[in-house]
């Protein structure tokens, strides 16, 4: 079973068609009982992340409502008898799931760790797949049609590890020489967060793998420029360090081209114009060439 949070909400049982759940107070109510499903939601704390700007008069039935409707959603045939998946006790709400069900969010949080662990190892392809696998999880938006305090902590959380995700993924991408792949990661954090530091050092590295190291020279002083006028800093010494590498590190020469074919035109320069009568042999004799006679000097 495969639950989404990102996105449109919805729970992928194993064989049979995924349930969406469309009410916007429904989706933000299932997925704070889910991502909180080992210590369980304290029922005021729920009721507030529904309803953000003020709690309506009712909301202690409403909210009993919205968890019935939560409850039938998580609810399939293969429950087993008396085990309800969303229970009430003591003032929190647990809710419980398969064991071998994979949360969107979750998956991707563990995926950026090992994916870490592996660049960190030197096992650059396996780090390349599993924090691209991570940034394509979280593709999409956390629920985009509900506000709140909680929402907006998760909205930042996931954007965290999304960051994360690309900028392994760019770093993977280099050490494995696949440029293509290592720029379009890097630019994409770059585009998400303008002033992070650590995803231009990602499209520095990219453009210097690539060998044009006037573009990471370029994206360094870019960054220094908005750094400067927006924040009114200057660059980490970690970046510091990186742009001074670049500067010691001399200017690649352009590759040799090799001519693995003859260029046509080139080689008309030495074609043999067959139309041309062929120069008759010049033979040496005694008295000079036979086919061009040396002629004598008329006498004095």
């Amino acid at each position: 079973m495969l639950i989404r949070l990102i996105g449109l909400v919805t729970i992928e049982p194993d064989g049979a068609p995924p349930r969406h759940l469309s009410s916007a107070q429904a989706q933000v109510a299932f997925a704070r009982l889910l991502i909180e499903r080992n210590g369980g939601t304290d029922r005021d704390q729920l009721a507030e992340t529904v309803w953000p700007e003020g709690l309506p008069d009712t909301w202690a039935s409403a909210l009993r409502s919205l968890v019935s409707r939560v409850r039938t959603f998580v609810s399939t045939p293969q429950d087993q008898p008396g085990v309800i998946p969303l229970v009430a006790q003591s003032g929190r709400y647990l809710l419980r799931v398969p064991q071998d069900a994979a949360v969107d969010v979750e998956c991707a949080e563990i995926a950026v760790a090992e994916a870490s662990e592996a660049y960190a190892e030197g096992a650059f392809a396996v780090a390349q797949q599993l924090a691209a696998g991570a940034v394509s999880n979280l593709r999409g938006s956390f629920l985009p049609s509900h506000e709140g305090e909680w929402v907006n902590a998760m909205r930042e959380q996931l954007e965290e590890l999304r960051l994360k995700a690309l900028e392994t993924a760019s770093l993977a991408s280099s050490a494995l020489g696949d440029e293509h792949h290592a720029l379009r990661y890097a630019e994409e954090a770059v585009r998400r967060a303008p002033f992070r530091e650590s995803a231009y050092r990602c499209r520095m590295a990219a453009h210097t793998r690539a060998g044009n190291r006037a573009e990471a020279l370029r994206s360094y002083q870019q960054l220094r420029e908005v750094l400067a006028e927006e924040l009114g800093i200057d660059p980490a010494p970690e970046t510091e360090a990186a742009y001074l590498e670049l500067l010691r590190t001399p200017e690649p020469r352009p590759a040799l081209r090799s001519f693995t074919c003859l260029d046509p035109v080139l080689m008309g320069v030495f074609e043999v114009d067959h139309r041309a009568p062929a120069p008759r042999p010049c033979s040496l004799a005694d008295h000079g060439c036979v086919t061009h006679p040396v002629r004598s000097s008329p006498a004095a």
